[in-house]
């Protein structure tokens, strides 16, 4: 039975991943920490290097889920807490495989990806990317994609 309540938690924990990584796309990249995201919207990076100050994201969500690793392996009775930090680093390895392999294509892999969800994914992403400054840009999350996505350029004005 606690194994149910392990695989629970874990899921839980990616689904609610989804909804904190929106948060703090919409509210804390492009906000206060617009200055490590920026780069990511403009592409006229003058060293042309592989790596963004965006991919500093990966460590800073990287630390929630190793501390719970730690204190839940650690601490007799927080043992659940070590399913929240593998919930959160499942995530973080969709993330990575969706966002930078596939949209971005920052490697090779997934190159034949073609149904109506990941062509939404695609358009979703793209619209976000439409905008350039901090201000203005929709389409936060990644997994959960609005329903106009799914329609053509010239329909999303329409819903």
């Amino acid at each position: 039975m606690i194994v149910l309540l392990y695989i629970g938690i874990t899921i839980a924990t990616v689904a609610a991943m989804e909804f904190t990584a929106w948060w703090a796309h919409k509210y804390l990249m492009h906000g206060a920490l617009w200055f490590l995201h920026e780069d990511h919207h403009k592409h006229d990076h003058e060293d042309d290097s592989f790596f963004e100050k965006n991919d500093a994201f990966f460590i800073i969500f990287a630390v929630p889920s190793a501390l719970s690793y730690w204190i839940g392996l650690s601490t007799p009775g927080l043992m659940w807490l070590t399913f929240v930090g593998l919930g959160i680093s499942i995530y973080g390895l969709i993330y990575f495989l969706i966002h930078d392999v596939y949209i971005h294509r920052r490697f090779k892999w997934f190159t034949h990806l073609d149904n109506k969800y990941s062509r939404a994914i695609l358009r979703a992403h793209g619209h976000h990317h439409v905008f350039t400054e901090k201000e203005g840009s929709e389409s936060f999350g990644l997994l959960v994609v609005d329903e106009k996505y799914y329609g053509r350029r010239k329909d999303w004005d329409k819903k």
